[in-house]
């Protein structure tokens, strides 16, 4: 049943997988021995009578010194020596190496636990110096022109220095498929040059025998193998062969180069980068042996010729990339005047195509597209988007076959049959698309490719190579032209600036100020710091008011001022709407937020300062930070101890703050550095180019701060009042607030309150009906409020400006068109943009509001 093909399949891989490491034979110009490491012979090739007297059967056992002189025997130890790798060989030749005055070459390398030595007669007739005549040859290449000149002069002198009719060079594709794009050979040949061979021609297992061994010659098609013995080991195991000088050739291969008309063939690898880039192919219609000599210089030859291509491919590349990048940096250079969005990536088509040329551009972003050229419709960019979110994320996608990978290319393959996207987002992905047409293409093929047989063998069907070498054309569609490596790298640099210009754009208008980005980490660091100890110092408040309220309604208004003296010190972070502020004023409501009723036993002195908006941030946070200390660990923190803050100018025109504390328990350094001694010892000198000194005293606290003239002004005004002053300014301003037009009322009115918050609602909605709203409805979405003003008759309306995913702005229309007035509540401190139909005058209460001014605007709002 093996015997019959029908009964499995085969296909041009089957090449692939034939053992030609391991065919446990040799060409029969030489012989081969193997040896163990404590030199015993494990195998000979069967032809070693031929050349040393001694059957191969006889030796095997025996010590190497049964077939070599222990002067041969020294010579192989001390190459073996200088053996670097395991993919590494040592030879030396005309050797006296069987003591008999012939002379040989030989090559010594490891195969595994064994040694092999190699042997053919040296070529009595020629003695070549490798170095000069790689030298001459490498003179003359260096002095070609361009790159094809370069591959004319290897291949003419690799002709005339080794006399084989045709040499040839190939180069591989991407594919694996070889081009013949020089050729040198004797008069009367048919020319092989332009012609291209199949990848199958060199199956994988030979492909990488030609990058461990680089040279290899077959000196006689017609010459029988020479077996080894035995063929397989006490374990079993065939002997491997892969770097071998004298290894069989594989039948198939044979039966190609008979097709062919060859007699003989010599091989050059051409490795860059540690693969197969090219092959020198020399071929000769008779037997044909070249000096192990002579192919070792042409293997140097080979070598060098390798890095002499690779420098010039690399040249042309480098000239490629630089064109690229002029056209680039270029195109950077007008993205960075401008402030592009992803979608306006799309006006720059031109000098984009420029940079990638290309039939076709599209810009996907957002869901949409907007294309130039020829490109798939806009109807089919969706689905192709798709596609292309499936490839490896922040990587260029580049293919010219489409229509392979992606079955729907199909229907535009005259459009876009290549594509190059550009990621330039995550999520969701947004793409610069690059687009080429088709190109029909007619390849010339040294005979058809698939052009071979399947027969019958010893061992089942197997496939014999192809019988027709004339050119065979074919004509390829649904490729496009290839996207080059410099067109790639080009397209990866195009993707890293586009994202780097975008991120710089998009984090200006996210934070519509050029604040530094360590001073942005350092404020979110705070508001987390802070939101942490919101509750605990909440807390505190409400304990430390419980002995001075007289009753529960004394005790809720002391509650209630207090949260709103810690609001305010918030918003001293948040608020971006102040200009200068006075410096007494940020240091004042730090204490009055956090020590209550201790104010009296602090002491501010100085001119009057107005701090710079930058600098009022950082001031806020670093006496936020001195204020807490002292009223937890410091001369607040019991009923003695003081605090003395005074600031003058000083003598290089810088505002130099002074802290003392006094009549405190006795201070002690922090064991450990927490964010709030950062803050203090840090933010001004970091954020403002001042200083900061911290000095823990056992008799109490001092600190100094220093903050440079470019961040202060001295106002020409009095001095700033007192504390009792002040205080007596807040009270008549608050009476002012009472006083205000409350013609309005809520008396008998049904509410709507939205507000997705339940102790906040429940709070206001007590606050409603303690102040005579008839019924409130409550809220917690713009879809519930809907439903509410659609279907109850509703007076007055409050909304909480912020609902987690959403905003009450929607309700602004609906509660217009009925008449209905609202007024709008948030935590946020900076200033909000109402929608239009809000009206001008609009009232916005903060977070925590106070119960007199939400009142108080309701009745504007009715009024």
């Amino acid at each position: 049943m093996r015997d019959d093909p029908t009964r499995f399949s085969v296909d041009l891989t089957n090449c692939d997988r034939e053992p030609i490491h391991q065919l446990g034979a040799i060409q029969d110009f030489g012989f081969l021995i193997a040896v163990s490491m404590d030199w015993l012979i494990q195998r000979a090739s069967a032809n070693l009578a031929a050349f040393t007297g001694q059957e191969a059967g006889d030796v095997l056992g025996e010590p190497l010194s049964a077939v070599l002189s222990e002067q041969a025997i020294s010579l192989v130890r001390a190459r073996l020596r200088m053996i670097a790798s395991e993919d590494a060989s040592e030879r030396a030749f005309s050797v006296d190496f069987l003591s008999t005055g012939e002379l040989f070459d030989i090559a010594i390398h490891m195969a595994g636990d064994s040694i092999i030595i190699e042997a053919e007669r040296s070529d009595p007739g020629r003695s070549v110096n490798p170095g000069a005549l790689v030298k001459s040859m490498m003179s003359r290449l260096q002095a070609t022109a361009t790159t094809q000149k370069l591959f004319e002069e290897s291949v003419r002198h690799l002709r005339a220095v080794t006399g084989f009719d045709r040499v040839m060079l190939y180069r591989f594709a991407d594919s694996g498929a070889g081009t013949v794009v020089a050729e040198a050979s004797r008069k009367g040949l048919e020319t092989y040059l332009g012609l291209n061979y199949p990848a199958t021609d060199i199956p994988a297992q030979a492909r990488a025998l030609y990058v461990r061994n680089l040279v290899r010659i077959i000196a006689d098609v017609e010459a029988e193998p020479v077996p080894v013995v035995p063929a397989l080991d006490p374990d079993g195991r065939p002997l491997d062969l892969s770097l071998s000088v004298l290894r069989s050739v594989s039948p198939i291969h044979i039966e190609y180069l008979k097709n062919m008309g060859v007699g003989a063939s010599y091989s050059i690898s051409i490795v860059i980068d540690g693969k197969l880039w090219g092959l020198f192919a020399l071929h000769h219609y008779d037997r044909k042996h070249l000096s192990m000599e002579m192919r070792s210089a042409t293997e140097l030859f080979g070598q060098m010729a390798a890095l002499l291509i690779e420098g010039r491919l690399a040249k042309e590349q480098r000239e490629a990339e630089e064109a690229a990048r002029e056209l680039h940096d270029r195109f950077v250079g007008k993205l960075m005047s401008l402030t592009p969005s992803v979608s306006d990536l799309a006006d720059f088509a031109n000098d984009l195509r420029e940079i990638m040329p290309s039939d076709g551009f599209a810009v996907w972003a957002k869901g949409e597209v907007r294309s130039f050229g020829e490109t798939p419709p806009a109807e089919e960019m969706p689905a192709l988007a798709r596609f292309l979110n499936r490839a490896a994320a922040n990587r260029v996608y580049a293919s010219d076959d489409l229509g392979s990978v992606y079955p729907k290319a199909s229907d535009f393959i005259d459009k876009a049959a290549g594509i190059l996207a550009i990621p330039i987002s995550r999520a969701p992905r947004d793409y610069l698309m690059f687009f080429r047409r088709e190109l029909v293409q007619t390849v010339t093929w040294a005979g058809k490719p698939d052009a071979k047989e399947v027969s019958l063998g010893p061992n089942g069907a197997r496939l014999t190579p192809r019988k027709s070498f004339e050119a065979w054309q074919e004509t390829v569609r649904g490729k496009s032209r290839p996207w080059t490596t410099a067109e790639r790298k080009a397209a990866e640099a195009l993707r890293v600036s586009i994202l780097e210009v975008l991120l710089r754009f998009n984090e200006e208008s996210e934070r519509q100020a050029a604040s530094a980005h360590e001073q942005q980490e350092l404020l979110i660091a705070e508001l987390n710091h802070r939101v942490r100890n919101i509750l605990a110092l909440i807390r505190a408040l409400v304990t430390q008011s419980r002995a001075t309220a007289g009753d529960v309604d004394d005790f809720v208004r002391i509650i209630s001022g207090r949260i709103q003296a810690l609001a305010r010190a918030h918003d001293q972070i948040t608020d971006e709407r102040f200009a200068f502020q006075d410096l007494r004023e940020i240091v004042r409501t730090e204490f009055e937020a956090y020590v209550g009723g201790k104010v009296d036993r602090v002491s501010l002195t100085g001119p009057k300062i107005m701090v710079a908006p930058r600098a009022f941030s950082i001031l806020a946070l670093v006496f936020h930070e001195m204020v807490t200390n002292s009223a937890k660990y410091g001369a607040l923190s019991d009923s003695r101890g003081r605090v003395s803050v005074d600031w003058h100018i000083d003598g290089n025109d810088c505002c130099e703050i002074s802290w003392r504390e006094e009549g405190g328990p006795a201070v002690q350094r922090p064991s450990r550095r927490g964010f709030g001694t950062t803050i203090i010892e840090r933010s001004i000198p970091h954020d403002l180019g001042g200083e900061a000194e911290v000095s823990y005293r056992l008799a109490g606290l001092r600190a100094r701060f220093v903050l440079p003239p470019a961040h202060f002004q001295v106002s020409e005004e009095s001095p700033i009042m007192t504390t009792a002053q002040e205080d007596s300014l807040r009270t008549h301003s608050g009476s002012e607030g009472a006083s205000r037009d409350t013609k309005g009322s809520i008396d008998g009115l049904n509410a709507l309150l939205v507000e997705d918050n339940v102790i906040i609602s429940m709070d206001a909605e007590y606050l409603l009906t303690s102040h005579g709203a008839r019924e409130v409805f409550v809220a917690a979405n713009v879809a519930e409020a809907m439903k509410i003003v659609e279907g109850q008759e509703i007076g007055i309306a409050i909304l909480d400006v912020n609902l987690g995913n959403e905003t009450s702005f929607p309700l602004v229309r609906p509660l217009v068109e009925r008449g209905v007035p609202f007024v709008f509540v948030t935590g946020y401190g900076e200033k909000i943009e109402f929608p239009a139909e809000a009206g001008p005058k609009v009232r916005a209460i903060k977070k925590p509001f106070d119960e007199e001014e939400l009142v108080d605007a309701l009745r504007n709002a009715l009024s």
